[in-house]
């Protein structure tokens, strides 16, 4: 198998592009040779807890309220080239991410990061959740047949809220600067959204014989 390590927060709208134009490559390659891991990158570290109103969150970050809507104009247009319907108007709220990574981080124990990983995109960009609240992940870590009463649990306390912002960190001085940024065999980083035609040719090389390298810790 080969390594390919995924940097991505659930709440970027290019990183569930990215995902969808992967996903396709592989389905078209059932037998790919990827062993697929998420690891974390909040876009937002600094983001109060409970989140905050996504439009005052927008129209901050883009520069106002024109600025905002040109540019989630354009992901809408490159999300419905890629086979998604974003319901861009159901969202409310921008949640803080750092209690869906630390689910992911979970799924990954359970080997069901694909299923939460999709779910978590699904109830934010399609069904306008606030993935920030813990019964929203709870029913989400239930549908991909986790159990939902422990992480219930585990989102009351605080495990592993230290890794999951060491994790952060450690990617961002390794020169992580943004997501999604995908690394084939812990040697080769694509960042930004990939077409599906480049991992077909990225399966097609891997094929031939690329090493493999090691796990990114």
């Amino acid at each position: 198998m080969v390594l390919l390590d995924i940097f991505a927060d659930p709440i970027c709208p290019w990183c569930y592009i990215g995902k969808r134009l992967l996903d396709a490559a592989l389905q078209r390659h059932p037998d790919h040779p990827f062993a697929i891991t998420w690891h974390p990158f909040q876009l937002n570290p600094n983001m109060p807890q409970q989140g905050m109103d996504r439009r005052t969150y927008l129209e901050a970050k883009f520069g106002g309220k024109m600025q905002a809507a040109q540019t989630y104009a354009e992901i809408a247009e490159h999300a419905r080239e890629a086979g998604l319907d974003l319901n861009l108007a159901a969202i409310t709220r921008t949640p803080n991410t750092l209690d869906a990574h630390r689910l992911i981080h979970w799924a990954g124990i359970e080997g069901r990061q694909q299923a939460v990983i999709s779910f978590l995109f699904e109830a934010y960009f399609q069904n306008g959740q606030d993935i920030g609240d813990a019964d929203i992940l709870r029913a989400i870590a239930e549908r991909a047949e986790m159990d939902g009463a422990m992480i219930a649990r585990l989102l009351a306390s605080d495990a592993d809220v230290e890794d999951i912002r060491a994790r952060d960190a450690h990617a961002r001085q390794r020169g992580v600067t943004g997501v999604p940024t995908f690394i084939v065999a812990n040697t080769h980083a694509l960042v930004g959204v990939q077409p599906a035609t480049l991992w077909e040719d990225v399966i097609a090389e891997l094929r031939g014989g690329a090493p493999q390298g090691t796990r990114l810790q």
